[in-house]
């Protein structure tokens, strides 16, 4: 029998930095899988400023992993990874709560839950302590999250070209068929581009002004202790802009110039813009909307813009520090660096929203490395109609120049063929992606 000392002299081992749900779940992948992992934690010798507790796979923003239906795409990433023999869904269904439809867990015991497991593997040694540079040799999974440290951010920074962003900047995105084309029209400024790179919404004075007193008023999010609440020019929360003057926003995100709205043909007052998210255009992004306002107004504002009145919001803005590398710049559809093969990312750092999304990444991480130290050439690529490959396909083939973080969410998977009624489409968006993960499966255990 191959012990873990075995493994660790002979150097065959799988280094890991972080023990969030990603790294966590990666750890667990490739010890299951029979390679030995050295799992890199730096608490509690130190802690960012999000993180209270000891143990690892920390949750800190919510105990709720969120909506557990079929009908959420999270939902559905949740049952793939029930399927794929999850840790990170294991220690959720044994310390779960009472929470309605959401998956919700006592974050205490899920911490304990999934420390024990880690600790008590003979495949996996935890080290803890600050990693502050990028091993220069062997397979390594960085999986350090969005409040990376501050000396490990400054050796990724070294490494990606200075293309580790430490951005606060994140915008609404819309579903594209939630709507209402008779008010938006398609255009881009003086006619430049395809002409329908976006759709624009235009408001009349009076509905400008209405829109411009309620960003004022609307309730705002409260900075936690450890963000500075210091904004950049480039990237100001929209309501922030509208504080400044009633007038602030036309010369702004808001400004109609260039642009001709074809029911009137003049141009509008002001006008909101959208930019598609995807290459098949079945979500849109409010250009410069970044915002602070809590999402409860978020929906209640937003929905007073013409053509957004039955807006359905498959993520919601926020302005808060956040670490992530431009990952389609950088990362194969393995995760694996294109300029250094050796090293994969996993988890928030790669622009995965959310911690099922989070191990998701881990556990597509976690396979991959083993498959690296089996010396199989065969990627381990989930179908894109399954919701990791959706969200895989959309962390690595995103627009280079917006990337920002995402949530799994149905917009991003292929659509469906003919015809479909849409209160069907997501049951059978969901029905066809467990078809297609067990057929991965099959393959990948091979």
């Amino acid at each position: 029998m191959i012990t873990l000392t075995d493994k660790l002299e002979n150097k065959k081992d799988i280094t890991i930095i972080g023990a969030g749900l990603a790294g966590c779940e990666a750890a667990w992948q490739a010890a299951q899988r029979g390679v030995a992992v050295t799992l890199h934690e730096m608490k509690p010798e130190k802690y960012s400023p999000a993180h209270h507790l000891p143990g690892l796979a920390e949750l800190v923003c919510s105990n709720s992993l969120r909506g557990d239906s079929l009908e959420n795409a999270v939902g559905l990433l949740k049952e793939e990874l029930r399927r794929c023999g999850s840790l990170i869904m294991e220690a959720a269904e044994a310390t779960r709560v009472p929470a309605g439809g959401a998956l919700a867990v006592d974050r205490q015991l899920f911490s304990d839950y999934v420390t024990a497991k880690i600790s008590g593997h003979p495949l996996i040694r935890l080290e803890q302590g600050e990693i502050a540079t990028i091993p220069g040799e062997g397979t390594v999974i960085i999986a350090s999250g969005p409040l990376t440290s501050d000396a490990l951010a400054d050796s990724l920074s070294s490494l990606t070209g200075d293309r580790l962003y430490f951005y606060d900047a994140i915008a609404p995105i819309v579903a594209a068929d939630s709507l209402d084309m008779n008010r938006v029209f398609a255009a881009s400024r003086y006619g430049k581009g395809d002409g329908d790179d976006y759709l624009n919404c235009p408001l009349n004075e009076e509905e400008y002004l209405l829109f411009v007193e309620e960003l004022q008023k609307g309730e705002k999010v409260a900075a936690r202790d450890f963000e500075k609440v210091v904004h950049f020019e480039g990237c100001m929360p929209v309501e922030e802009l509208a504080g400044r003057g009633v007038e602030t926003l036309r010369f702004g995100p808001m400004k109609p110039v260039g642009l001709v709205d074809p029911r009137t043909g003049f141009e509008p007052h002001a006008v909101i813009q959208l930019r598609a998210e995807n290459r098949e255009k079945t979500m849109y992004n409010l250009v410069g909307f970044q915002t602070k306002l809590t999402w409860p107004e978020q929906r209640r504002i937003f929905k007073m813009i013409p053509g957004l009145e039955r807006a359905e919001f498959v993520r919601l803005g926020s302005m808060h520090r956040n670490t992530f590398i431009n990952s389609p710049a950088l990362l194969r559809t393995t995760q694996q660096l294109k300029s250094d093969p050796r090293l994969l990312f996993a988890g928030q750092i790669t622009g995965v929203e959310g911690y099922v999304e989070s191990a998701g990444s881990g556990f597509l991480a976690g396979i991959t490395a083993v498959r690296l130290m089996q010396g199989k050439a065969d990627p381990a690529v989930p179908p894109p109609e399954t919701a990791l490959g959706a969200l895989m396909a959309h962390i690595t083939n995103a627009d280079v120049r917006h990337f920002q973080p995402m949530n799994v969410n149905y917009g991003l998977f292929p659509e469906l063929g003919g015809r479909v009624k849409k209160k069907e489409k997501r049951g059978m968006l969901a029905e066809r992606a467990l078809l297609a993960l067990d057929g991965w499966l099959k393959t990948i255990e091979q």
